[in-house]
């Protein structure tokens, strides 16, 4: 998957929970949020906030996506909230190789 084909990826099912994301997915979706948050930062606030707003949804989904594709809940995300381990915990769980057999399917 090319770094267009996952944004238009993430963008068509912006809000669809169910399913799977891939890793490239997930990463090239990250990738382009961290380059638009950054242009945006550089533009102001409020254009950084606007960013963050219309990115949340689609970031949530595909988050969820990626966890349905190593087996794991999409409520699974609420512990990034946790400090330190949270995030590195995310950070190992959406770098885990798809599972062949999920419940997520």
């Amino acid at each position: 998957m090319t770094f267009l084909e996952a944004i238009q990826a993430v963008f068509r099912k912006f809000a669809e929970f169910n399913g799977r994301a891939s890793r490239p997915e997930f990463w090239w979706w990250l990738l382009f949020v961290f380059l638009i948050s950054a242009a945006a930062q550089l533009l102001g606030d409020v254009a950084a906030g606007l960013v963050g707003l219309a990115v949340l949804l689609p970031n949530l989904a595909v988050t969820a996506r990626r966890l349905h594709d190593i087996d794991r809940s999409g409520w699974w995300q609420l512990i990034a909230f946790v400090p330190v381990i949270g995030l590195i915990l995310m950070i190992y769980w959406c770098a885990q190789p798809t599972k062949v057999e999920s419940r997520y399917d």
